[in-house]
């Protein structure tokens, strides 16, 4: 390993006895994404967000739901997507709660999104890791491809990605 660099740990994806993995797909941008079904806590409409200053732009605001405070992330600035500060929230932005495992504490935080589907059942025959060259985003922020009849969903690695915005603060 070249000196200097970090070794990266990632994330395996628990696909059950029969190769499959139940997963909610939403769209960040021109992306269609999938997180663990079993991670998901609520789905919510937009709602007013407090900015934190200082906070890291991944995670730079909070929502009160329920008179709990939890932290929303954009994925974009992981992916390093563009943000469009013109355009409003769309009427199928939502906020999905999310509940990992950061730092062997469990947290829960929200994750925008600009359109959820619905829960769908993958299977590992369809998967594939990250390649080497090709990506426009960070390898180790990806743990999985899977291709589908008309796209390719991306399962994140969110515990990566929350990790490198911890060690970045």
């Amino acid at each position: 390993m070249p000196q200097g660099r970090a070794m990266h740990t990632m994330t395996t994806t628990n696909w059950d006895e029969n190769g499959q993995l139940e997963v909610l797909t939403f769209d960040i941008g021109e992306e269609c994404l999938a997180i663990e079904a079993v991670s998901i806590r609520e789905i919510l409409d937009l709602l007013p967000e407090t900015r934190v200053p200082g906070a890291p732009d991944l995670v730079s605001s909070v929502v009160n739901f329920r008179g709990k405070i939890i932290p929303i992330a954009d994925l974009r600035v992981a992916f390093g997507m563009p943000i469009d500060a013109d355009e409003g929230p769309g009427v199928d932005h939502r906020i999905v709660v999310i509940e990992t495992e950061l730092d062997n504490e469990t947290i829960q935080i929200g994750l925008r999104t600009d359109k959820v589907h619905e829960v769908a059942t993958l299977e590992r025959s369809d998967s594939s890791e990250p390649p080497v060259l090709g990506m426009r985003w960070r390898r180790e922020f990806v743990r999985e491809l899977v291709r589908q009849t008309d796209t390719v969903i991306v399962l994140p690695d969110l515990q990566e990605i929350f990790r490198s915005m911890a060690g970045a603060a």
